[in-house]
């Protein structure tokens, strides 16, 4: 009764209690006053989902979205939506709630992260969930995007998406210097060539004002490049025991990799990514190529000064690219499963990735939606989308393993150092395969 009295706590706030309530007994009126407050925290729904997610501005009024149209269909269920704009903060917000035994129900999860939740006992398994659906199947999905959350034989959380690495460029750039566009089947020579021509000194005083390439220095940056040249990043995808930049073939596509700014200086070196991140230049209009997932279109649908498109990853002796996948995922703690499940569930419908692929950031793990207008919208760059879904063949996954963020951050600091010259790439490598061992092991016991 209390909820329909919208003056009510303002009344308690600004003068005390209300003329006539004073004549309640005061634990009877504070009993009042609790339940009435129970009872607002259930409107508009007896049931009640938390869902957390990141992103900008345009993923968070997408999600938005998904979550209005989910409590219009299920008016008995709330959910409270959670918003961390930085990934590396959600990332850490979500280790904290999880560390302090109340995680929010659903929250979305990349596919080299979720399993030290798993492991932990943090998730609830979702592969039951998807047996009994009536909505989604598994051949739903495009099958690696599946594979990549699964843990000890157990599905642990439902795709939402899966984009590949590609090659963003801005055509202006290419027109003015009057180089040929990517074409969708490039080489790392023909990447090479385009990166010399569009690396310029436009005023002529000794510095470079226009690279002509940005990428980050990152093991999962590097990958693609290794499998492309016939080599593996670690000795058994599937129960790895150690880092193999050390191979020939790993080691060769390394050095390529690093030589991009240690020999032929197209991409910043470290004075000047620290200066203005790579992406920044990009967004500027003085990097003719950035390679980038998905999750920069709804950025760069901004920009007005420039058009630009995509291309798949240059090729080497074999094409290859490198999955991003990110998933619903549930809390083990959750109270209502059911609720949650259902949210997840139309989250993952036909209806709700369509809402979800309206903000540019997903590439749709439906394989139905991901073939539809929804994703493929000629009226929006880029042009090429169909690109991300032409290379799903050739993507590649990393290791699905509890200790994989370990591995990760550590390797990529070396390849880092390597990447800016600070020390040779023999060092880099040795030290890369050394200091990560100690997670390999720890995940093998």
């Amino acid at each position: 009764m209390l909820c329909a009295m919208p003056g009510f706590f303002a009344a308690v706030r600004q003068k005390g209690i209300p003329s006539g309530l004073h004549l309640f007994p005061k634990p009877l009126f504070a009993l009042l006053v609790v339940l009435a407050l129970s009872a607002c925290a259930r409107e508009p729904g007896t049931r009640q989902v938390s869902f957390i997610v990141f992103g900008d501005p345009a993923e968070y009024a997408a999600y938005q979205s998904l979550v209005q149209e989910f409590e219009t269909r299920f008016p008995g269920i709330d959910v409270q939506l959670r918003h961390v704009p930085d990934q590396g903060e959600y990332r850490r917000r979500l280790a904290t709630e999880f560390s302090s035994g109340k995680p929010t129900d659903v929250m979305l999860l990349n596919y080299r992260r979720f399993a030290t939740f798993a492991d932990q006992g943090g998730l609830e398994p979702l592969g039951p969930y998807l047996e009994r659906s009536d909505t989604l199947q598994k051949e739903d999905f495009f099958d690696i995007a599946i594979e990549a959350f699964v843990l000890d034989g157990q599905l642990w959380c439902i795709p939402q998406n899966i984009s590949s690495l590609v090659v963003y460029y801005n055509k202006d750039l290419f027109d003015a210097a009057g180089v040929a566009y990517p074409s969708n089947d490039w080489t790392w020579d023909d990447f090479l060539e385009k990166a010399r021509a569009l690396t310029i000194d436009l005023d002529g005083d000794g510095q470079i004002d226009q690279y002509g390439a940005g990428i980050s220095p990152k093991l999962f940056r590097l990958a693609p490049f290794v499998w492309q040249n016939g080599g593996n990043i670690v000795d058994d995808p599937g129960q790895p025991t150690r880092l193999t930049l050390d191979d020939p073939a790993s080691m060769e596509a390394f050095r390529w990799f690093v030589d991009l700014q240690v020999k032929e200086g197209v991409v910043p070196d470290a004075v000047a990514e620290s200066a203005q991140p790579s992406e920044v230049r990009f967004f500027n209009g003085t990097l003719a190529m950035y390679f980038n997932s998905r999750r920069g279109v709804p950025a760069y649908r901004t920009i007005q000064r420039f058009e630009w498109d995509v291309a798949p990853l240059p090729r080497g002796k074999q094409a290859a690219g490198i999955l991003h996948s990110d998933a619903y995922c549930m809390a083990k703690s959750t109270a209502d499963k059911e609720a949650a499940w259902m949210f997840i569930e139309f989250a993952n419908s036909v209806e709700g990735q369509t809402l979800v692929a309206a903000s540019g950031r997903t590439v749709p793990s439906l394989r139905q939606v991901a073939g539809s207008a929804a994703f493929l919208n000629p009226a929006l760059p880029p042009a090429n989308s169909r690109i991300f879904i032409d290379t799903i063949p050739v993507i590649r996954r990393v290791p699905v393993m509890v200790t994989w963020a370990g591995i990760e951050e550590t390797a990529s600091k070396e390849i880092e150092r390597a990447f800016y010259g600070q020390v040779s790439l023999q060092e880099a490598i040795e030290a890369a395969v050394s200091v990560t061992q100690p997670f390999f092991d720890q995940a093998g016991r």
